[in-house]
């Protein structure tokens, strides 16, 4: 004859092991929901600024900046550009493309010119982005 099937108990460690992972799975649906409730389907929010003093190197004149996408979508292909103007004219342009900007997140470059950005006026601007 066969013998009754025993239940066996769980051990400590394994009711251990279960809670850590329980915990873990529920800290990440807790964020992922989380962030779906702040961030949402906010179109991005993209932002310039000169971040740091312009440094002379080699010539050249660097200008640091930060761009960020303070909304909650992604932007593809980010374009920003700068113009330096001496004496009310266009001297000096550049434009620098960024591929990929995800809510939240902020990048960091710089611009280089050959004339002295702090004898003019210097205009930081966004001029597109596309939704990916």
């Amino acid at each position: 004859m066969s013998q009754p099937e025993q239940k066996q108990q769980r051990s400590v460690a394994e009711w251990v092991t279960f809670s850590i992972a329980s915990s873990i799975v529920a800290g990440i649906v807790g964020l992922v929901l989380y962030s779906w409730a702040k961030v949402g389907n906010e179109p991005p929010v993209l932002a310039i600024e000169q971040s740091g003093k312009i440094r002379q190197a080699a010539g050249s004149f660097y200008v640091p900046f930060t761009l960020t996408n303070k909304g909650g979508e992604t932007a593809d292909a980010v374009r920003v550009t700068a113009e330096l103007q001496i004496g009310g004219e266009v001297k000096e342009m550049g434009e620098q493309q960024f591929d990929f900007l995800a809510g939240g997140e902020a990048e960091e470059g710089a611009f280089l010119f050959s004339r002295n950005p702090q004898n003019g006026k210097l205009i930081l601007r966004i001029t597109g982005y596309r939704k990916p």
